[in-house]
């Protein structure tokens, strides 16, 4: 999901919007639900009234991550991708800093930008550790052609759906808005074995939680079989994002729980910051930029994070909970107590920090 300000950079600053938006659906609004019942909690329009652009300035898209990679990929040049590399270690080889892929391809680099996820082999360098958290809780995603969800509400809109230890977001993707894109959310296991994050699901194992949903919650998570179970980590943001050439950016540096739908957003935001900062540069001043890029980032970032994992608590809250009344009455306010997360302009905060 895009925001105004992105959406605006990738057509000032890169020129792709035409292309972003060819491929994308803007949402009709922003939908809070009963998981049970189905009644709307709270709405606040996005593309109804054109109220998203009218009050940011420009559109709020929803794509699917493969086809923004096709954009930005098409844009810098596919003979400048080099695909099939996974890296496993680096090292310091004289002034420049060496890196070995698991194919057995080795590379010098002047500047290594560590975009490597939540798992970031360059953050376990610059650090010494991992670096990351389990949730206890997991999700179950898919995506499902919107004729098969006959039961479904809105089907144009972003919504939540939420429930006793388990929520179900999703919204449409695709230029015709033909494909509806979910993430639904379970509490637990309490513990998470399996190294590579995501384990097997049995049949009948994603519906488990969300017996006596809604009709379009369970036909939607019982559209397909669902095999996998993904863990839900976060990154403890290190004290330094930078050592010596090397620098993390998006979830390798501040790797967040997707409630707030921020985490390719705020990748792409570091690296605006990170390249505008460079281009006003020598290369001398690495280490002069990485600190700046830090300062610029750190704290937005860490809000989002807070912000993240808070929003899992509320969408979660078992019948009965003092707080859900308490929950519904925050829910209609969402634009004045989360418009600072679409409104910020990555622009304006890096001329601060270049001047």
């Amino acid at each position: 999901l895009l925001p105004a300000v992105l959406a605006e950079q990738l057509s000032e600053r890169l020129g792709l919007l035409d292309d972003v938006a060819a491929a994308s659906t803007e949402p009709t609004e922003l939908i809070w639900r009963d998981g049970r019942a189905g009644q709307r909690i709270a709405a606040h329009p996005v593309r109804l009234k054109d109220a998203y652009r009218k009050h940011f300035g420009s559109p709020y898209y929803g794509i699917h991550r493969s086809s923004l990679q096709k954009v930005l990929g098409g844009a810098f040049g596919r003979q400048h991708l080099h695909l099939g590399h996974r890296l496993t270690d680096m090292a310091v080889a004289g002034s420049r800093l060496k890196l070995m892929f698991e194919n057995g391809v080795t590379q010098d680099a002047d500047l290594v930008v560590g975009a490597d996820g939540v798992r970031s082999i360059v953050r376990r360098w610059i650090t010494g550790n991992a670096g990351t958290r389990y949730s206890r809780t997991s999700a179950f995603r898919g995506i499902v052609p919107r004729h098969c969800l006959p039961s479904l509400p809105d089907p144009e809109a972003i919504q939540f759906w939420m429930g006793p230890n388990a929520h179900l977001l999703h919204y449409a993707i695709g230029a015709a808005a033909e494909d509806v894109n979910f993430f639904a959310v379970v509490e637990g296991p309490d513990v998470w074995e399996d190294d590579r994050w995501v384990a097997g699901a049995g049949p009948g194992e994603a519906l488990a939680a969300f017996r006596g949903w809604h009709p379009a919650v369970t036909e939607m998570i019982g559209a397909g079989w669902i095999d996998k179970r993904w863990g839900l980590f976060f990154v403890e943001q290190p004290r330094s994002w930078h050592r010596l050439q090397a620098v993390l950016i998006g979830d390798a540096a501040h790797g967040m729980l997707p409630h707030q739908g921020q985490g390719a957003n705020t990748t792409i935001e570091d690296a605006a910051t990170l390249a505008s900062l460079l281009a006003a540069s020598s290369k001398d001043d690495l280490s002069v930029v990485f600190r700046r890029y830090e300062a610029l980032r750190k704290l937005r970032t860490r809000a989002i994070q807070r912000s993240s994992w808070a929003t899992n608590r509320e969408l979660h809250l078992p019948d009965g909970a003092r707080t859900i009344s308490a929950r519904d009455r925050r829910l209609p306010l969402f634009p004045d107590e989360f418009g600072w997360i679409h409104a910020y302009d990555v622009m304006k905060e890096v001329a601060r920090g270049v001047d």
